[in-house]
């Protein structure tokens, strides 16, 4: 019994080709895991795109899909001096976000990523003088800007790269292209509108593969059922069973993402108040689990293992059997199935 990922292959890529025709131009981020969906399985779905150009996290993950892929890929972590990486091809293109760090490039093909809002990496107005001696020696493919998912106040995510490319006009910088990342449609078209010898290209991978939620699904199975015993301890840390008759072990554990949160901005009384409310439920070891059951949230009784899960199932309905389904909800970029699943069947290529 294994923890399994099943799409909706027709209406998953039906979703894809919307995808692209609302952003002509579109560049595929495929980084990470894959958006839970494997490296090469969205290599293989880019190739059928047919976009030319996709996106990568880092050299590594450019090292591992580049025989999967036939077109160009971009390196969005930036390039920095001295740094250890593997044989890659010449279709390989470099950021640079930092004049300080751009030994080796000489010949290379570089997109230079511009500072955002976001203030994460980039290069800002200051650094312009000192980057345009480097520049002629690169096969320059254009500028990047990463704008923040959330922009709260101030000048929209459009308007924000506006400024850039008039400062960069000024400067008499080539602006080509531009690569940009959470805009709308709308706002695309207001770019090309603007700036009409410029090419804007939208890099997305959440929106793109993830924007169907219909059409994908994490399910696993029953492994085992526990009988709870009253007085009597189980499992790895010798646990007292918590109330509920039933106590069933499930595919599915930290080596999947099964248990594993990453911390989170809070924002209004609401979402402290919950945060304080899951605090309590935790000091009384009462801890929600990702798997459902008759439509609702069972309750781990034991911390998840490596590869499997205890789950408390409440009482009031139909005892569960080995064997049966169990629908998981989980963050699909931090997840790891053990199988992916497609209907129809995708013939190998």
């Amino acid at each position: 019994m294994t923890l399994t990922l099943t799409i909706d292959t027709v209406r998953w890529q039906e979703h894809h080709r919307g995808v692209l025709d609302r952003f002509p131009g579109l560049v595929p981020v495929c980084k990470g895991n894959g958006y839970g969906f494997g490296l090469h399985r969205l290599m293989r779905e880019a190739t059928r795109l047919g976009t030319g150009l996709a996106a990568v996290g880092t050299v590594h993950e450019a090292a591992l899909v580049q025989d999967s892929f036939p077109g160009d890929l971009l390196v969005l972590t930036p390039y920095r001096n001295g740094e250890a990486s593997p044989a890659l091809s010449d279709r390989t293109v470099r950021v640079v976000s930092s004049p300080g760090h751009c030994d080796g490039l000489a010949g290379r093909r570089v997109v230079v990523e511009l500072m955002s809002s976001m203030k994460r990496h980039g290069i800002t107005e200051a650094d312009l003088p000192a980057l345009r001696p480097v520049m002629s020696g690169w096969e320059f493919e254009g500028f990047s800007i990463h704008l923040p998912l959330n922009r709260v106040g101030g000048a929209g995510g459009a308007e924000e790269v506006a400024c850039w490319v008039r400062r960069l006009r000024e400067e008499r910088m080539p602006l080509h292209q531009v690569f940009v990342s959470h805009l709308s449609a709308e706002e695309m078209t207001r770019l090309h509108d603007e700036f009409p010898r410029t090419r804007f290209r939208l890099r997305t991978g959440t929106k793109l593969w993830l924007g169907a939620p219909e059409a994908t699904r994490y399910h696993s199975r029953i492994l085992d059922l526990i009988r709870p015993d009253r007085g009597k301890r189980f499992g790895a840390g010798r646990r007292q069973p918590l109330s509920g008759p039933h106590l069933v072990v499930v595919a599915g554990g930290t080596s999947h993402g099964v248990g594993l949160r990453a911390p989170r901005r809070l924002s209004g009384l609401r979402d402290r108040a919950r945060h304080v409310a899951g605090i309590g439920h935790a000091c009384l070891n009462h801890h929600l689990s990702p798997f459902l059951w008759d439509g609702r949230r069972c309750r781990f009784a034991a911390p998840p293992h490596l590869q499997e899960s205890v789950l408390q199932v409440p009482g009031d309905g139909a005892p569960p059997q080995i064997g049966q389904e169990v629908a998981v909800q989980l963050r699909y970029t931090i997840t790891r199935p053990d199988r992916v699943v497609e209907e129809p069947p995708v013939p190998a290529s």
